[in-house]
């Protein structure tokens, strides 16, 4: 039985092998619908397999009735990525989380932000970057994320992701995943004098609508911290925050084209953002 066996595998092998090397002898050459090359003629040369079942060839274009309704082409923009970095003066544990903040904002795919708290000013310094508005905002982010306290530092990318303390690695893994997820807006900024001339437009439109905000920031400004948990240090800040308003609501449906005064040398950026607050849908600077 095996001597059977292997002599018709023997048999099988060689009429295979033949046809292959016919094959590079005589090329073949597509003029009807029964050639082919040797190895398809040879498989087709038994009765038993379906006549059109095999081929080594891709396959041809599909018919212009198979063919599906045009569909609009989506965007697929990319933006840099938003960090925001909770923190404040009075925290003995945010120079670090300042320090690695600083190390991303020279980053073009990222849009490093420093929001800081007045949350600390109680315990013995009161830092001057700080806004009443950004701790309201980082509370707004917890109730969004069904959290009940807020802490420094915390960084949030993306407006959906939340790091509490230093966690440099997982940060890093977060911008470059966001960074290869395509946006379907499309924002552009231009500056004439102190106007910020501000075009937006949704490809598919959006399911929801968006609020659109403007963030002012100063790049850089050393501290000397003089009391408080950090008394005696010297920190470098980096991209802190001036301001921070919503400047429109946008239906995500129909583009959009708006103004906005930008005076000043802060650098200006655009951020369009779900309620909630939610996920940050685009963002685009001008510095």
């Amino acid at each position: 039985m095996r001597r059977t066996f292997s002599a018709a595998c023997s048999l099988w092998l060689w009429l295979a092998f033949s046809a292959v090397a016919q094959t590079a002898i005589d090329p073949p050459h597509r003029s009807g619908p029964d050639s082919g090359t040797g190895i398809e003629s040879f498989f087709r040369s038994f009765p038993n397999m379906p006549g059109q079942g095999f081929s080594l060839m891709p396959p041809g274009p599909r018919s212009a009735t198979a063919a599906q309704a045009p569909q609009p082409t989506a965007f697929t923009e990319y933006h840099p990525v938003v960090v925001e970095l909770y923190t404040s003066q009075g925290c003995s544990s945010c120079p670090p989380a300042d320090a690695l903040l600083a190390e991303i904002a020279g980053r073009d795919d990222v849009i490093a932000l420093a929001l800081h708290v007045d949350y600390w000013d109680y315990i013995g310094w009161a830092d001057r970057f700080a806004k009443p508005g950004f701790t309201k905002r980082q509370k707004a982010y917890a109730r969004a994320a069904g959290e009940h306290a807020i802490y420094t530092p915390q960084m949030i990318v993306e407006g959906s992701e939340h790091l509490v303390g230093l966690r440099p690695m997982e940060l890093v893994g977060l911008i470059d995943q966001h960074n290869a997820v395509p946006s379907q807006i499309r924002l552009s900024l231009a500056r004439e004098g102190e106007v910020l001339r501000i075009k937006l437009e949704a490809q598919p439109p959006l399911p929801q609508g968006a609020v659109v905000q403007l963030v002012r920031y100063r790049a850089e400004e050393t501290v000397n911290i003089e009391h408080g948990e950090n008394a005696g240090r010297v920190v470098r800040y980096s991209n802190i925050v001036t301001d921070w308003a919503p400047i429109a609501e946008w239906d995500g449906r129909q583009p959009l084209t708006l103004d906005a005064n930008a005076p000043g040398s802060d650098a200006a950026v655009v951020i369009v953002q779900e309620q909630g607050p939610g996920a940050i849908l685009a963002a685009a600077r001008l510095r």
